[in-house]
């Protein structure tokens, strides 16, 4: 995956609009031509192919990205960061799992954006602990629920709630909200010059054909993919959720060999069950995904 010094990239001289319009050149792939490129660069390392991979979802990474805002860092590393993670998605992406590409890329996607996050927030101060992560990546949308997202410190009452949904001290809660007190800017902010300022940030991450347009919108609405987890989990039998959930949907991911001894298999024994189960996963949420007309059938 060499040539991709010749991706676009945003910067703080470039601008974000900029960029954003450039990325729009690169067209989104039907089904049958993302499939045939993804196997031209699992069997045969074409490079122009995981290139062209990477730049017809370019918009996607960009728009993931941009849900991070209110953090404190400049969007055009956050959106850098999304784009890495967007590369390690197609490197390691195979398209004979059944799923299109953008499904399995949200998940390296906002991976590689909160590992950013999380070094940038500087984690010597802040903590490390798995509660403090998940007070970290959850308080604006604790404060959102309970209607406080006004600055400036919480009531008492909110952050006994907060501490009580996140299972967290309210020292913490009260610590984490000043550190994370700051603007957000908004996806209907104006962009552009005064010729076209009514162009929206939304705008610019959304393609002209709309059946596709929404078809990625919906990929990308995290909620209803949790809920599809959430059912599709149902298929997995109690051990095998316990494993695959410790090892690939915890915020601290438990090894191999603690597994091994809690089980009192081998490690080998742990990583076939995972691999099983997550097949397993894949393959359901794949059928309801379809069944709920979230996902094309091709």
């Amino acid at each position: 995956m060499s040539n991709y010094a010749n991706l676009p990239a945003p910067s703080p001289e470039q601008g974000l609009n900029r960029y954003l319009q450039e990325i729009r050149k690169f067209p989104m792939l039907e089904p049958e031509e993302e499939y045939m490129l993804a196997k031209r660069w699992v069997d045969h390392e074409d490079s122009g192919a995981a290139h062209k991979l990477v730049t017809s979802h370019l918009r996607l990474a960009a728009k993931i990205a941009m849900g991070y805002r209110g953090y404190g860092l400049p969007q055009a590393e956050v959106i850098s960061e999304a784009n890495v993670g967007l590369m390690q998605a197609v490197k390691r992406f195979d398209p004979e799992k059944g799923f299109r590409l953008a499904t399995y890329a949200m998940w390296w996607i906002r991976a590689s954006i909160q590992e950013y996050i999380l070094r940038s927030w500087s984690l010597v101060k802040m903590g490390t602990t798995s509660g403090q992560k998940k007070l970290f990546f959850n308080l604006r949308k604790a404060k959102a629920r309970i209607g406080a997202l006004e600055e400036g410190d919480l009531r008492p009452e909110n952050v006994k709630q907060i501490a009580h949904d996140l299972g967290v001290t309210e020292e913490e809660v009260i610590s984490m909200n000043r550190r994370m007190s700051g603007g957000d800017a908004s996806l209907n902010a104006t962009i552009g010059s005064e010729d076209d300022g009514t162009a929206q940030w939304q705008d610019w991450l959304q393609d002209e054909d709309a059946d596709q347009a929404n078809d990625y919108a919906e990929r990308d609405e995290m909620d209803a993919r949790r809920e599809l987890l959430a059912e599709a989990m149902d298929v997995l039998n109690e051990r095998e959720r316990d494993i695959l959930v410790q090892r690939r949907l915890s915020e601290e991911s438990i090894t191999l060999e603690d597994l091994s001894a809690q089980y009192s298999v081998s490690r080998e024994r742990i990583r076939q069950i995972e691999v099983r189960a997550f097949e397993k996963l894949q393959k359901r949420m794949q059928e309801l995904a379809l069944e709920k007309g979230m996902l094309e059938n091709a």
